[in-house]
C-alpha cells in the first residue's frame, strides 16, 4: 500500500485536499497546484469559499492571479467534507486556539478529522501540519482513523509535518523554507516525505510525531522567552532612562554570542503567543512546570497594559483624564506589512483603551475595514492619515511599523505620540517611548 500512495504521488496523479483556507492551507495549496496536482480546498467558511471559487484571494499577500491559475490546474474549493474520499492526500491545516483557561483547544483538528472520518479509505495519506502538543496526532489522530477498520501505517498513512509559514517573509517561501516531517511508522514517514519533496526544497525527517510536534513548539517558545526577556527589559531600560533599541543595535555589533530580538506592545500572530501554551499544559502531565515559558507569556501579556500605562501618563502630563480623549492606533496588524490580524496586540490595547472611555479609531494601509472576528469586535474604518486628521487626536499609539506609514508626517502632526516600536530613535517634545 505504501508503493501505492508513493508512485501516485511521484506521478502528480494523486488528488490533495486541504482543510482550511487560511494563512498555511493556502499557500500551500498554491505550491501544490504550480507544480502539478489537483487540489480541492475545504472550509466552513462560505465567504472564503465564494472568494476562492471566484478566483479571489482574501489574503493580501495572495493575488487573484495565483488563485486563478490554481483553478486552471483544477482547484476547486468546498464546505462537502465527502469529497475526501475522492483525494489521495488529505492534509489538516485548522486553527488549534487556546481556551480561556489557556488550555488547548482541538475542537476544529478533532472536527475535522470526525467529518472526513466516514469517507477515508486505503490507500491514503493524512497529515496534520496544525501546532498541536506532542502526542496529538498519535492520540486524537490515530485512533479515530483506526475506528474505520483501517491499520495506520499498512493501510493508510498518518504524519505530522508542521506549518512554518511567515506571512509577508518575501525572503522565505512555502517552497524554500525547510520541512519537518515525523511519521507514526517508518511507512508513513516514507509517505511524507515522498508527498513534502514534491513541493519544498528540502524535507527534514525526524523520528516520530511526537518529535515533530515538539519541534515547532520549542521553535516559538526561543522565540517567545527571547521576546518576553527584551520585552522586561525594556520596561527596566525605560526607568532607568536608558533607549533600549540603541542598547540592542549596540550588543547586536557583536559577532558571536547575541542574537537581537526586538520589543514591542505585545505578542501576536497565531504562533507565538498561543503555541507555547499548548506545551505548558502538555507539562502537567509529566509533573513539570514549564517557568520560563510562564514567565514569558505573563510578561509578554502584559505588554498592552503597560502601554496603556504609558499613554494615561503622557495625558497626565497634558493635564488630560483617558476618559473622553480621542484616540488613534496607527496599524492593527499583527506585525509589519502584513493584513493578519490574529492575536494582534494592538486590539487588546483598542479594547483596554475602549473599556477605559477612550474614543478610539486606528489607521492601518493593510486592513481598510475591521474584520469579523471571534473575540474581538469594532465597528470601525481605517482612518486616512493627512496633517488635519492627525492634529484631531489627543494621542496616537504607533503600535505596528508598517513601511507605508509616513512617519515625518506623523511625527509634524501628531500631538502625542506613544511609539512602541522604536521608530522614532532621536527624541522630540511630543514622543513617549513605551
Amino acid at each position: 500500500m505504501t508503493t501505492n500512495i508513493i508512485d501516485r504521488i511521484e506521478s502528480r496523479e494523486s488528488a490533495i485536499g486541504i482543510f482550511g483556507m487560511g494563512y498555511v492551507g493556502l499557500p500551500l495549496m498554491i505550491r501544490f497546484s504550480e507544480v502539478g496536482f489537483k487540489v480541492i480546498g475545504f472550509d466552513i467558511d462560505i465567504v472564503k469559499l465564494e472568494n476562492l471559487n471566484s478566483g479571489k484571494s482574501y489574503i493580501e499577500h495572495i493575488s487573484d492571479e495565483s488563485i486563478q491559475k490554481a483553478q486552471k490546474s483544477g482547484f476547486t474549493a468546498t464546505s462537502d467534507f465527502s469529497k475526501a474520499r475522492d483525494c489521495d492526500v488529505l492534509i489538516i491545516c485548522v486553527p488549534t486556539p487556546l481556551n480561556k483557561y489557556r488550555e488547548p483547544d482541538l475542537r476544529f483538528v478533532i472536527g475535522t478529522i470526525e467529518s472526513i472520518q466516514p469517507y477515508l479509505r486505503e490507500g491514503q495519506l493524512v497529515s496534520l501540519e496544525s501546532t498541536t502538543y506532542p502526542g496529538t496526532t498519535e492520540e486524537e489522530l490515530a485512533p479515530r482513523i483506526e475506528k474505520q477498520g483501517l491499520i495506520v501505517g499498512r493501510d493508510i498513512h498518518l504524519v505530522f509535518s508542521p506549518e512554518r509559514e511567515d506571512p509577508g517573509n518575501t525572503k522565505f517561501t512555502t517552497k524554500t523554507i525547510p520541512k519537518i516531517c515525523g511519521g507514526v511508522t517508518p511507512n508513513c514517514l516514507e509517505a511524507g516525505m515522498t508527498l513534502y519533496q514534491q513541493i519544498i526544497d528540502q524535507v527534514v525527517p525526524v523520528s516520530s510525531t511526537r518529535t515533530a510536534e515538539m519541534t515547532k513548539l520549542i521553535e516559538n517558545i526561543h522565540r517567545a522567552v527571547n521576546i518576553g526577556l527584551v520585552n522586561e527589559m525594556k520596561i527596566l531600560a525605560d526607568r532607568m532612562s536608558i533607549d533600549i533599541h540603541e542598547v540592542i543595535a549596540a550588543a547586536a555589533t557583536k559577532p558571536f554570542g547575541f542574537t537581537a530580538y526586538y520589543p514591542g506592545p505585545g505578542l501576536g500572530g497565531h504562533c507565538i503567543p498561543i503555541d507555547p501554551f499548548y506545551l505548558t499544559w502538555k507539562a502537567r502531565e509529566y509533573g513539570l512546570h514549564t517557568r520560563f515559558i510562564e514567565l514569558a507569556g505573563e510578561i509578554n501579556n502584559g505588554m498592552p497594559d503597560y502601554v496603556v500605562s504609558k499613554t494615561t501618563d503622557a495625558l497626565n502630563n497634558l493635564g488630560k483624564s483617558l476618559k473622553g480623549s480621542k484616540i488613534l492606533i496607527l496599524g492593527i496588524a499583527y506585525k509589519k506589512n502584513v493584513d493578519d490580524m490574529r492575536e494582534s496586540p494592538s486590539v487588546y490595547i483598542m479594547e483596554k483603551l475602549r473599556d477605559k472611555g477612550v474614543l478610539i479609531s486606528y489607521s492601518d494601509p493593510h486592513v481598510d475595514t475591521f474584520p469579523r472576528m471571534r473575540d474581538h469586535q469594532f465597528n470601525l474604518r481605517s482612518v486616512t492619515i493627512t496633517k488635519d486628521s492627525l492634529a484631531s487626536f489627543d494621542v496616537v499609539i504607533l503600535a505596528t511599523d508598517h513601511d507605508k506609514f509616513d512617519y515625518d508626517l506623523i511625527k509634524k502632526h501628531s500631538n502625542t505620540i506613544i511609539d512602541t516600536r522604536g521608530i522614532y530613535q532621536k527624541s522630540f517634545s511630543n514622543l513617549v517611548k513605551a
